[in-house]
């Protein structure tokens, strides 16, 4: 049976750098952000790249549902399915979530909004996806399948014991080779990611935070704060390592 690693995050935070660390596995396959072609379809947002991300994903949520629970690429023992929290618009069932090994990655929305207006120049609160994890992890809960819930900046201070927490909970070994990837594009980085992941491409492994001023405009700042009880109401539900 092959496990499949459902984490849930919104944009901007270390979602890109963690999937790395899992298709590092030897026995890991992973999908980045598979309904985010169906999104873009969807709502009509122009995000960069959009024209591109459609053609090239597949916009029908069902296929991508049937996908997803369907048979593991190559048969990997775990699949590591990075998504956005956010692309789960309000008409997409969520029966198959059930079937999966559910994980929340969240960060500050202060630390989010400043990254994300360096690629986009508006946002709204929903663009942040913290809302629907709250919403998820609700959902999730009153059916006793709480997932964990990973603070990027708590992780960031100790990524490997982190790792080694979760691969416990899933049930499966850790493996050192989470720790550090090589540079560059991989073949399963989405078509956006020359819009995104500059970054990432540049790294080799997990980076300490480093405290900053975070100084936001006049819209932005206003979206943080809206966000900021959902982040709030989470971080009390964090994965804490006595």
């Amino acid at each position: 049976m092959t496990v499949r690693v459902a984490m849930w995050s919104g944009p901007r935070n270390i979602s890109t750098a963690m999937m790395r660390a899992w298709e590092n596995r030897p026995d890991c396959a992973v999908s980045d952000e598979p309904l985010y072609a169906h999104y873009l379809a969807h709502t009509g947002l122009d995000h960069p790249g959009r024209d591109e991300v459609i053609a090239d994903g597949e916009t029908d949520c069902d296929a991508v549902v049937a996908a997803l629970t369907g048979p593991a690429p190559g048969d990997a023992p775990v699949w590591y399915q990075k998504h956005m929290t956010h692309h789960l618009l309000p008409h997409i069932d969520h029966g198959w979530i059930h079937q999966l090994r559910n994980v929340l990655l969240i960060r500050d929305p202060r630390e989010v909004v400043a990254s994300y207006v360096k690629s986009r120049a508006h946002v709204e609160p929903d663009d942040i996806g913290l809302r629907q994890q709250v919403q998820l992890y609700d959902e999730l809960a009153a059916s006793c399948d709480a997932p964990p819930v990973i603070d990027s900046g708590d992780f960031l201070r100790a990524p490997e014991a982190h790792l080694r927490a979760l691969c416990a909970w899933l049930g499966i070994g850790f493996s050192e080779r989470m720790l550090r990837w090589p540079k560059g594009p991989r073949d399963s980085d989405g078509i956006w990611a020359p819009h995104w992941y500059a970054h990432v491409w540049e790294s080799t492994g997990f980076e300490a935070p480093q405290p900053r001023i975070i100084e936001l405009a006049d819209e932005a700042a206003a979206v943080a704060e809206a966000c900021l009880p959902h982040y709030w109401h989470l971080h009390a539900l964090r994965m804490r390592l006595d």
